[in-house]
């Protein structure tokens, strides 16, 4: 089971400088899209990890023994709350709109 923070899943305040690989010309998907770009990886990330934690449960049901308990639970709880931070982003984004749509002009 590999518990490791990549430099993706590391909270913004502590993810390394990359801005020596922006500098040679290298431009993430993120920063090509702005922040649509951003929101619809962040989306398929939210999708992956969910589609990861139900695979992992059907393999638990059907009882692999190459498939721990352990691991499957890690894999649904990022997906839970990967999928309530997307939440919590759609009601702010929601929120804003309407924000600006009753302001007075």
């Amino acid at each position: 089971m590999n518990l490791r923070l990549t430099p993706t899943t590391l909270p913004v305040a502590v993810r390394p400088n990359l801005s020596a690989g922006r500098a040679a010309g290298q431009v993430s998907g993120a920063d090509a899209g702005g922040f649509s770009g951003a929101l619809q990886s962040a989306l398929s990330s939210v999708s992956a990890a969910q589609n990861d934690a139900a695979k992992l449960q059907r393999e638990v049901q059907l009882e692999n023994p190459k498939v721990s308990l352990e691991e499957t639970m890690v894999a649904i709880q990022k997906a839970q709350i990967g999928f309530q931070a997307t939440l919590h982003v759609r009601n702010r984004m929601v929120q804003a709109y309407t924000d600006i749509m009753n302001m007075q002009v």
